[in-house]
């Protein structure tokens, strides 16, 4: 009688533990069907919600998927965006859909093009269709008087008075002197028994040479504040948007405040002292501008975003093209022998290198251009559309980000043979200047300094071949969120006097 209880309380507990796994199952089950149904809802009704108001004769929506709420396929894409090939993403989509597709992608719905035509046509548009989408953290520490940021007249207007002061000869004269001896400053130093950091070295050299052109403040006390300022506002860019004690973003607008503050000790002492006629800095010109649209502060705050490519752009591209020419001795060979023959004439003539001697060298400018192309500093823009546009038979609708994304264009074995060979050569016979190689962005936000980061680059690659031999170690170049070599791009240099 005890076992056969035994056995039946043995019996019954299993039958109940059953039951419980079942119920379980029961659940997880349904709740898993629930979850997939709302986001499948939830997809669906987004997209309806977009293109609800459009009438029946608009173009459809791009194929693609929103993936999953609230984060879509962020994490995919950044995932691709640390690996060596970025454009993974990118390409695998639009094996898919085609070039211009839809996604979810920072928090946003958005278009993304690799469509050199229909990028153009975003990138051509006005503040009426497309104005700039940044990520917030970016939005927050660059303010709203940025000229990131800025649309319409003001916009116009601040761009086209500092584009005009870099395109003017002085400048080009003033920023190649700075250049010259900044460059050979540093490389004075130089140890061959230590290693090089390109990275590093071309970075201090850029920043000093930008920050003169814009409020001409040489190296010293203030720069070295200024610089130390700066490397914390810029490591906020790409931060979470969280602004409280402690964050990376309080800590960088913080760091933006002491450098806005010395920018406008500096506004001061130029408004006392009256401003020259002609103007020696971007500062000059902004303050002899007679619209009385510009303040003080909105000039400070412009001062401190236009020091990025100091810092970034202007310094990656010189990085990059050693890298590449270190891997292609042929190209670097003939470098050499270009700006090495340019270095005998200009001595046996008794005259200094100008700025015009730089640019008039055709191979260094297409191993500039070539690395813009295959490097990508700049994988593309971002924008937001203010009304429902139809390009091309695409739908873009009114509060979508639309994603220009040029790194898919420039490796397009469509538009460049053998896309990711480093192939200075293929410039001879190619245009620079169509649709199909933007490094720099288009339209009325061209960036206005290109052409300085061609001569800063110019500059930087003949001292370096005409003064050195160099030994370059391994290194690899990392893609996200900005593009720089993971190991500072080490060489190690041999003096050509010595040898």
């Amino acid at each position: 009688m005890i076992k056969l209880a035994y056995l039946t309380e043995s019996i019954e507990g299993e039958s109940k533990n059953y039951l419980i796994m079942e119920n379980l199952l029961l659940i997880v089950s349904v709740t898993a069907i629930l979850l997939f149904t709302i986001i499948f809802l939830y997809n669906n009704m987004r997209v309806r919600s977009s293109s609800s108001s459009l009438s029946t004769d608009s173009s459809p929506l791009p194929l693609g998927t929103l993936g999953w709420p609230f984060i879509g396929e962020t994490i995919d894409f950044i995932s691709c965006a640390y690996s060596d090939r970025p454009e993974s993403f990118m390409d695998k989509r639009r094996l898919i859909y085609g070039k211009v597709f839809k996604s979810h992608i920072f928090g946003t719905p958005t278009i993304v093009s690799t469509d050199a035509e229909v990028s153009r046509f975003v990138l051509q548009s006005d503040a009426n269709a497309f104005v700039p989408s940044y990520p917030k953290s970016l939005t927050e520490l660059m303010g709203k008087s940025s000229i990131l940021l800025l649309n319409g007249s003001l916009q116009r207007r601040i761009h086209g008075l500092i584009g005009s002061f870099f395109k003017s000869p002085y400048v080009k004269a003033q920023i190649t002197k700075d250049m010259q001896k900044y460059v050979q400053e540093f490389m004075d130093k130089w140890n061959e028994d230590h290693p090089i950091y390109i990275q590093d070295e071309t970075k201090n050299i850029s920043f000093q040479v930008l920050v003169k052109s814009l409020i001409s403040l040489d190296p010293g006390e203030d720069m070295d504040s200024l610089k130390k300022h700066f490397q914390e506002f810029i490591s906020g860019l790409m931060s979470i948007p969280i602004k409280i004690p402690g964050s990376q973003l309080y800590r960088s607008l913080q760091a933006k405040k002491k450098m806005v503050k010395l920018v406008q000790e500096i506004i001061q002492s130029k408004r006392n002292g009256g401003t020259p006629m002609v103007p020696r800095d971007v500062v000059d010109v902004l303050l002899n501008d007679t619209s009385e649209q510009l303040s003080d502060d909105l000039i400070a705050d412009n001062m401190i975003d236009m020091m990025i490519p100091g810092e970034d752009s202007v310094p990656v591209l010189m990085t990059l093209s050693i890298k590449y020419l270190s891997d292609c001795p042929r190209a670097l060979q003939q470098l050499t022998e270009e700006n090495m023959e340019l270095k005998r004439k200009k001595a046996q003539l008794g005259e200094p290198l100008c700025w015009s001697d730089y640019l008039s060298l055709p191979f260094t400018q297409a191993v500039i251009t070539e690395t813009l192309r295959m490097g990508n500093i700049i994988i593309g823009v971002m924008r937001k559309a203010m009304k429902d546009i139809d390009i091309k038979g695409y739908l873009i609708p009114k509060g979508w980000c639309f994603f220009a994304y040029f790194r898919s264009v420039h490796l397009d074995e469509i538009h460049y043979d053998w896309p990711y060979q480093f192939n200075p050569w293929r410039w001879q016979d190619n245009d620079i200047s169509n649709n199909k190689f933007t490094p720099f962005g288009g339209g009325q936000r061209l960036c206005p300094g290109l052409d300085l980061a061609r001569l800063e680059t110019s500059i930087f690659l003949h001292h370096l071949v005409t003064q050195f031999r160099w030994v370059a170690e391994d290194d690899t170049v990392v893609n996200f969120p900005t593009v720089r070599t993971k190991r500072r791009m080490p060489i190690w240099v041999i003096s050509r006097a010595e040898s």
